[in-house]
């Protein structure tokens, strides 16, 4: 795995700018939703995770394919009718909309993190950000 590396180049700007100037969205799934309906919708997308949220859009935490198939499917459990809410994965990092670019990278790097999602300070998903963006879009 490579080495993520802190880049200074932004300056000020760099500096000022905040975590909203560069949000990627982030597809979700209902905490309510079957463990069935999560794999479906995480096939389709071809990701192997997914943030979970609350009816209200609230992020409750993260969902991974292969924990689910081990959990369900090696326990003999049905994927139509086990609720999701089960697996979801607590205790995840996540940056807020108005806290700035800076910040937020420092904080991936410190915790050897790639992406995080991002929300508001209710904790209601807003999207993503990964740290190819923050060198690539938000430094310019």
């Amino acid at each position: 795995m490579e080495q993520i590396k802190a880049n200074y180049f932004g300056g000020a700007n760099f500096e000022a700018r905040t975590v909203k100037d560069i949000i990627e969205p982030a597809k979700s799934i209902s905490n309510k939703g079957s463990v069935k309906a999560a794999l479906d919708q995480m096939q389709a997308q071809a990701i192997d995770s997914s943030p979970v949220v609350d009816q209200c859009g609230e992020l409750l935490g993260i969902l991974s394919k292969n924990k689910m198939n081990r959990n369900v499917g090696g326990f003999g459990h049905d994927p139509k009718t086990e609720s999701v809410e089960a697996h979801v994965e607590k205790n995840n990092a996540y940056c807020f909309e108005d806290q700035t670019i800076a910040e937020a990278e420092q904080m991936m790097l410190n915790a050897k993190l790639g992406e995080v999602f991002v929300v508001t300070r209710e904790k209601l998903l807003v999207g993503m950000i990964n740290i190819e963006a923050i060198h690539r879009r938000g430094r310019n």
